[in-house]
């Protein structure tokens, strides 16, 4: 038998228009973590949803070999009873149940000589498969309670569930804490040390070092390489990737400023589940027109909470703005647009997109005014203002008619982005801008950062990224528990970000 479990070859597989996977081929041995690179678009998830039977035998050309045998897999059924299973950056969980019952829905034990579900196997059955991952909850806890990380490791449990010997993560640490992607990792070296085999997409480099065994780099559909981790460096991975070296990973440019254009007083936003409860806690700053202000702290600090609120998006908010020494009453995101301000969210395919629409629909849509002739939609303008920012923000696509479903992470990025620029705003809030997209769409977003703030427009970008804050911002504001501990100059340190991020020390001190 062979060592490798795991042989694709020659995969090729079209959409209209689209060339997505050309002639690619790579091998994964057994019990190993094999990394997937390549930029947005490349190729990478498409080449999974071959491998996991989400795009049937038939519907592309090439061979899949899995333990020296060719399978022809028709459904993801097909691909699981072979030992194959993926967890996607997106959970498929379902939030109204419990953890036993995600972990074994469509597959639950019943009662002998009937139907019935039996409940206390069921539980029996997810408890053992929770220990193993050493993760103590208990088995009837509604999956909405959870945080991220944990429904991540209920996903991975629901994997393990269908005796799994190839896991694919695809971006398993995108909205991880580091502590819940330390235990992500230990659990996957553990398993690796039982024999499974890992395939992880990813575009965090300095993770492709701390836990791969081996990478393959794809570019536009095609493989370019297979190599030991070893053997590479950052800077090679990067110049396989995009085709080209990046040399400064951050463009950043020093923008001075002192023209303050938006200045937030005494700000709280509540829960608006529990009223009495604040989620930002009396916030004081400003933001300067033509600078880039970071906002930096660990997940859970209020950053979303204090944007969301801003914007208009939170029903219960007290405290002041005002946008060019003018007070402001924003108590929706269509006021928020009125007064100059754009948020680019954290979750752009829950709040940013309508994944079930068109590029065009997309990037019209928070600036239908534009494109309104009389009582309809102007056609002509609408195709001319979506291929402006199609081509100045270089989305890859075949037609501007695309649905956004079919576009990946970085190009939906750019639809977002592309979408709020279309309605010229004074202040630009990026929350997570460059997560879960590659090095060269992330430059491409830092250069438009910094041309817009030549333009006089200030960018406000959260992120959990500590390199990017620093290397992109010209100032630092670090939240923790709801409020703002320190306030720190482009010189800042990683180690100066997390002594405010963890409360050890307060800006009024």
């Amino acid at each position: 038998m062979s060592e490798y479990i795991l042989e694709m070859k020659n995969i090729t597989k079209e959409f209209p228009g689209v060339k997505a996977l050309d002639n690619v081929t790579f091998k994964v041995k057994k019990g190993e973590v094999h990394a997937l690179c390549g930029e947005n678009g490349a190729g990478k998830s498409t080449l999974m949803k071959v491998l996991s039977g989400v795009y049937p035998f038939g519907s592309y050309s090439g061979d899949i070999i899995i333990n020296d045998e060719v399978q022809k897999f028709n459904n993801i059924s097909d691909s699981e009873n072979k030992g194959v299973a993926i967890v996607y950056q997106e959970l498929a969980l379902v939030p109204q149940m419990s953890v036993a019952q995600n972990i074994y829905l469509a597959n639950e034990p019943t009662i002998l000589g009937n139907t019935t579900i039996d409940e206390q196997k069921l539980n029996y059955m997810a408890k053992e498969l929770l220990n193993k991952l050493k993760l103590n909850i208990p088995t009837n806890t509604l999956v909405k309670t959870l945080g991220v990380g944990v429904q991540q490791l209920v996903e991975i449990a629901k994997a393990l569930s269908k005796n799994v010997d190839i896991l694919i993560f695809d971006e398993p640490t995108a909205a991880l804490t580091d502590s819940e992607v330390e235990t992500l990792f230990r659990i996957i070296k553990e398993l690796k040390e039982k024999g499974i085999t890992f395939i992880i997409i990813t575009h965090k480099l300095e993770e492709i070092f701390e836990i791969s065994d081996t990478v393959t780099t794809i570019r536009d559909g095609k493989t370019i390489s297979t190599d030991d981790t070893n053997t590479l460096d950052e800077d090679k991975i990067i110049k396989m990737m995009v085709g080209r070296e990046i040399n400064d990973r951050y463009p950043k440019e020093i923008h001075k400023s002192e023209e303050i254009i938006m200045e937030v007083k005494n700000f709280n936003v509540y829960n608006p589940l529990m009223p009495d409860k604040k989620l930002v806690d009396n916030v004081s700053f400003n933001v300067k027109k033509g600078e880039i202000l970071g906002i930096s702290g660990l997940m859970g600090a209020g950053r979303t909470e204090l944007v969301m609120g801003l914007f208009g998006a939170y029903s219960h908010t007290t405290g002041d703005i005002y946008i060019d020494g003018k007070k402001v009453n924003i108590k929706s995101p269509k006021d928020a647009i009125k007064n100059g301000l754009a948020l680019v969210t954290e979750d752009r395919k829950g709040n940013g997109l309508v994944l079930s629409q068109s590029i065009m629909i997309n990037t019209t849509l928070a600036s239908l005014n534009k494109v309104l002739h009389r009582i309809s939609l102007d056609n002509n303008k609408e195709t001319f203002y979506t291929n402006k920012y199609v081509d100045q923000l270089k989305i890859k696509t075949p037609s501007i008619e695309q649905f956004v479903k079919n576009l990946s992470g970085g190009n939906q990025q750019k639809v977002v982005i592309g979408k709020w620029l279309m309605t010229e705003p004074k202040i630009l809030i990026l929350d997570e801008p460059t997560r879960g997209i590659d090095v060269g769409a992330k430059y491409e977003i830092y250069t438009l950062m910094n041309e817009l703030v030549k333009q006089g427009v200030a960018v406000v970008m959260i992120s959990s990224e500590l390199p990017e804050i620093i290397g992109m911002s010209d100032r630092i504001l670090v939240m923790h528990e709801g409020s703002f501990k320190g306030e720190l100059s482009s010189s800042a340190t990683q180690e100066d970000i997390m002594y405010f991020a963890t409360g050890r020390r307060d800006i009024n001190e």
